[in-house]
C-alpha cells in the first residue's frame, strides 16, 4: 500500500512538473515575436483549432502572444498583437484550421467581409510576427492595423513597389487594411 502511494505521488508530481515545463516552454516560444521590452509582461495564449483559447500567462502591458506553428503550411510561426484584437485572432484561427485550402479560406474571409461579420482589429494596433522554417531562420514582420483606411486617407501607396521607404497599405478599404512595415 505504501509503495502504491509513493508511486502515485511521484507520477502526479512528474505530471505537474511536465505541464509546468510545457507551459514555460510555450510561453518562452510565443513571446519571441514581441519586442524584448514587452516580452516579460505580455499575455500568452494557446489557441484551439476552433478559435477557442486558454490563457497560459496573464499580461499587464496589453500585448498578447501565441504560437501558430501548428497551422497548415507553417513550420515555425509566433505572433503578438493587442489584446483588443482577440476576437479577430480567434476568427482567423478557426478559418486557418478549418481544413480548407488557401482559396477556400480567402472565400470565408471575403464572405465575412461582405456580410459584416468580419471581426475588426483595433485601429493603430501592431502585429509582430516571427516565422520561418525554424526559429534560427525565422524572419520578423511587422504590420499596423488600419481598418478601412485607404491610400487617400493615409497618404500611403497601396503597393510597396513604388515606395522608397518600403511602407505601404495592404488590403486598403477593408477591415483587414494594414500598413506593411519593412524590417524590424
Amino acid at each position: 500500500m505504501r509503495r502504491t502511494v509513493i508511486v502515485t505521488s511521484i507520477l502526479c508530481a512528474t505530471g505537474v512538473i511536465s505541464q509546468a515545463q510545457t507551459s514555460a516552454d510555450a510561453i518562452a516560444r510565443a513571446v519571441l515575436a514581441a519586442p524584448r521590452v514587452m516580452q516579460g509582461d505580455a499575455m500568452v495564449i494557446r489557441l484551439a483549432a476552433d478559435g477557442g483559447h486558454e490563457v497560459l500567462r496573464e499580461g499587464t502591458n496589453g500585448l498578447m502572444c501565441w504560437d501558430r506553428s501548428d497551422e497548415p503550411g507553417r513550420s515555425f510561426a509566433v505572433q503578438c498583437t493587442s489584446e483588443a484584437n482577440l476576437a479577430r485572432v480567434k476568427q482567423n484561427r478557426a478559418w486557418n484550421m478549418s481544413g480548407g485550402n488557401a482559396e477556400e479560406i480567402q472565400a470565408m474571409m471575403d464572405e465575412a467581409e461582405a456580410d459584416g461579420t468580419r471581426e475588426v482589429a483595433a485601429f493603430g494596433s501592431t502585429y509582430y510576427s516571427l516565422s520561418g522554417q525554424d526559429q534560427a531562420s525565422a524572419n520578423p514582420h511587422i504590420t499596423v492595423a488600419v481598418p478601412f483606411a485607404t491610400s487617400d486617407s493615409l497618404g500611403l501607396p497601396s503597393s510597396g513597389a513604388y515606395n522608397e521607404a518600403g511602407t505601404w497599405i495592404m488590403d486598403a478599404g477593408t477591415s483587414g487594411a494594414h500598413i506593411m512595415v519593412p524590417g524590424r
